[in-house]
Order: C-alpha cells, then structure tokens, then sequence
C-alpha cells in the first residue's frame, strides 16, 4: 500500500522549524505543532490531532517526541516516524550540546538572567495558548465538561498520577459510548 502523505524529508523539515523556534518543551510545542500540520499543510484534521494528542499523553515518553512520531508515522509510515522526530530532537540537542560547553560560564551573567526572565512567561503563555485551543475543540458537552474538571481537581488537588486519571478518563469515555440515553451515536452530539 503507497502512501500518498508528503516525503520524509519535508516532515522532517517542518519538525526541524518547530523544535528551532520553541522554548520550553512538549506543551509549548503543541501550538506550533498544529499550526503547521493542521492549519499550514492540512496533513492532519483537527479531530486527527486531538486523537492524536490522547494517544501520546497515554504513553511513556517525552510528549513533542511522542507526538512526532505518531504524525510522522501517519503521515508516511517508519520513514516519516524516524523523520520527524529525528527533525522535533536535533535542534534541541545542537542547543543543549552547544549550552552544556558553555553554561557554566556564564550562568550567572546578569544578560542570560535577563533573558531567562522574559522567555519563562512567553513559555507559559504558549502553553495557556495550546490549553484553549485545544479546550475548545474537546470542551463540547456537559461529559467532556465533567471529564476535564475533575481531571484537573485529581491531577492537582489530589495529587493523583496523571496516568491513571488518563486510564479513568478513558474509562469513563467508554462507559458514557455505551450507556443507553447518551446523546448522539457514539456519545457524541448531534
């Protein structure tokens, strides 16, 4: 079976801009992420992404390089997997090797603890960005409204393991798919 999804290459180039320009990890990548494979290439559907993004957060590992792979991997399979995460890692690990020489050395220089201060809220701003992008294609009944809160009140309240809220919340999705009366096929809405 031939896939029809763009090269190797090109994935790779597109992960490449994205871990060059973001700051601060796997959530602030997300925005950039789908961005370029949902707005920009039209690779992935916004539904493929949210999909896609569950499946990553439900699996070890590093949440940009998970997501990598499994877009990569849709998109054109191993070569497309290896592809983009290989594109989302090496400039990360360009800067952390060029940093690593460097730092410290100039930890403590008044300038780098300037710059330091002024990307840390931009990181969170990103993050908040991706939280509501992604809030308002999930958030869309009065179950997903349910499911997302009490998932914040255990993760942060409780202190529970992520991963088994995750595990609870899939649980709970498939009980409200299969509960006679949920609205819609599926336990979706109309």
């Amino acid at each position: 079976m031939r896939r029809t999804g763009p090269p190797p290459g090109k994935i790779f180039l597109a992960f490449l801009k994205i871990g060059a320009f973001t700051f601060g990890g796997g959530y602030a990548m997300l925005p950039l992420i789908r961005e370029t494979v949902v707005e920009r290439e039209k690779w992935v559907s916004d539904e493929g992404f949210l999909d896609i993004l569950s499946l990553t957060q439900s699996v070890p590992g590093a949440l940009a390089v998970n997501t990598a792979v499994f877009i990569g991997r849709q998109l054109a399979g191993i070569p497309g997997a290896l592809a983009a995460t290989a594109g989302a890692v090496l400039p990360s690990f360009l800067v952390i090797l060029a940093v690593a020489a460097v730092f410290t050395r100039f930890a403590q220089h008044p300038l780098l603890i300037k710059v330091f201060m002024g990307i840390r809220p931009a990181v969170v701003g990103l993050i908040a960005y991706a939280v509501f992008l992604l809030g308002r294609k999930v958030i869309r009944n009065a179950f997903t409204v349910v499911v997302a809160g009490a998932a914040f009140i255990l993760v942060y309240y409780a202190g529970l393991n992520p991963f088994l809220v995750i595990i609870a919340a899939a649980g709970a999705g498939l009980f409200y798919s299969f509960f006679p009366g949920t609205a819609g096929k599926g336990g979706e809405d109309p």
